[in-house]
């Protein structure tokens, strides 16, 4: 963004090139891969619960990436596994090349109208790999970058590296038992206190209030419960969105995974159901259009006819998550990569990504899918019953950082006021930087992408 992004220094090994990317060594990155492989497999996509850590010598190993992964990381992880006596197929799945981001990615990689395996989404898996790996009794799959692993009897894992910038990072050698902790305790703060209300609010214009429901805690909904989803804590339930959902407010920002920064966008949500879009540039109107092809659809998933419902509002976990240096170009995997970061919250409106109202919109030929917001300075707390007030997120900081559990856990592998400091903080004019907040959010990009990119 402009200027220099507030509490940012370069990791150990990391240098910057002619091209201002940032780079490392090949010692750095064979020392990553071995930590990776070696790391407990927990079928989480999200950086720093990755791991392929059962493979033994004499496994096979089916991995597929997509064709603009970069062939050093892709090597380097196969060399690891081979330092293991394991075996490795590649496969290298069609995908275009490198460019800039346009405005309406966001749209063009996340919604569809057929079978979600006709035309694969950015990030997804391929049915086609999975029943290869099961037929040919691969031990080990690795494939996806994005969702959920699926639930196979297999041993799955993800593969969400596009760059070496994204490998290399200090997220991916953080303490998994630290990440861990503080998932539990962020979590904790919500499941604990059912029954009371969650208020969201972000200087960018966001002020949503919603009640912490039971029922969804206890229905076997996919990848929601008592126990935290690592690495992507939800705040509001996944689908399905129930009747009583008193979800009000508004949600405003200017990015969200894969398009273009938009001028600033506001959603509003009446009970979890988005009722009115403002403003967001061609995003916002290329939004406007889905919404009204789809106002008198009933998906199975909502209380109400239209798709665009919050459901999502996924928490991100991992102090050392950095933007990319490319974040005008595909290769970057976008503002994606960096909502992984502890504090930062991505709003989702629509389906649940690979649900079996996915499944039924696909196969009726109707639109699905879900469009994002992100919040990069959120504040998130949590009013109890009693009328205590316990902060999750503050000003886009997790308040489990402080707890003295999660210190005392930092502290076994270093300066805990070292490890618990999110080493990217955004250059926000107005709210983090000196500037005016108005000019940033009607053309955020003048701020955030090189001058070659604008």
């Amino acid at each position: 963004m402009c200027g220099n992004e507030g509490h940012s220094h370069s990791p150990t090994g990391m240098s910057r090139g002619a091209t201002g990317v940032r780079v490392m060594s090949m010692n750095r990155m064979q020392t990553i891969a071995q930590h990776v492989v070696g790391s407990a497999e927990v079928r989480r996509s999200a950086a720093g619960f990755i791991g392929y850590g059962d493979t033994k010598r004499g496994d096979r190993v089916l991995l597929a990436v997509p064709r603009i992964t970069d062939g050093e990381v892709i090597e380097t992880v196969i060399g690891a596994m081979h330092d293991r006596g394991a075996k490795v197929d590649l496969m290298v799945l069609d995908d275009e090349p490198d460019r800039d981001f346009r405005p309406l990615d966001e749209i063009e990689m996340m919604m569809r109208r057929e079978p979600y395996w006709v035309n694969l989404r950015r990030g997804d898996r391929a049915p086609w790999i999975e029943e290869l790996a099961a037929a040919r009794n691969y031990d080990l799959l690795i494939h996806g970058s994005a969702g959920p692993v699926p639930k196979s009897a297999g041993r799955y894992e993800a593969f969400p590296w596009t760059t070496k910038e994204h490998f290399l990072g200090e997220a991916n050698l953080f303490p998994r038992e630290l990440h861990r902790i503080i998932n539990e305790h962020t979590w904790s703060r919500i499941t604990e206190n059912i029954g009371g209300r969650l208020s969201l609010t972000d200087p960018e214009g966001t002020d949503l209030t919603m009640s912490i429901q039971e029922k969804p805690f206890h229905d076997g909904r996919h990848d929601y419960g008592l126990n935290p989803k690592w690495g992507h804590l939800m705040a509001h339930p996944p689908t399905p969105v129930e009747p009583d959902d008193d979800t009000t407010g508004v949600i405003a920002g200017t990015m969200s995974h894969y398009g273009r920064a938009f001028p600033r966008i506001e959603i509003e949500v009446q009970r979890s159901k988005v009722v009115r879009i403002s403003g967001g540039g061609q995003y916002g109107q290329g939004w406007r259009d889905l919404d009204e092809e789809s106002a008198n659809i009933q998906y199975p998933c909502f209380p109400a006819p239209g798709l665009f419902w919050l459901w999502e509002l996924a928490i991100g976990t991992n102090p050392k998550i950095r933007r990319p240096s490319n974040i005008d170009r595909l290769s970057s995997d976008g503002f994606e990569w960096e909502r992984r970061r502890g504090g930062v919250i991505h709003c989702g409106f629509g389906t649940r990504w690979r649900s079996a109202e996915e499944d039924w919109a696909g196969d009726q030929g109707l639109l699905y899918g879900h469009l994002h917001v992100h919040l990069l300075f959120p504040t998130l707390t949590v009013e109890t019953a009693d009328g205590r007030v316990i902060p999750v997120i503050e000003h886009g900081r997790l308040s489990a950082y402080d707890d003295p559990e999660v210190r005392d856990v930092a502290a076994r592998y270093g300066d805990p006021d070292e490890l618990l400091h999110d080493d990217w903080v955004p250059a926000i004019p107005g709210i983090s930087t000196t500037g005016s907040l108005t000019e940033y959010q009607a053309d955020p990009g003048r701020f955030i992408y090189p001058v070659a990119s604008r």
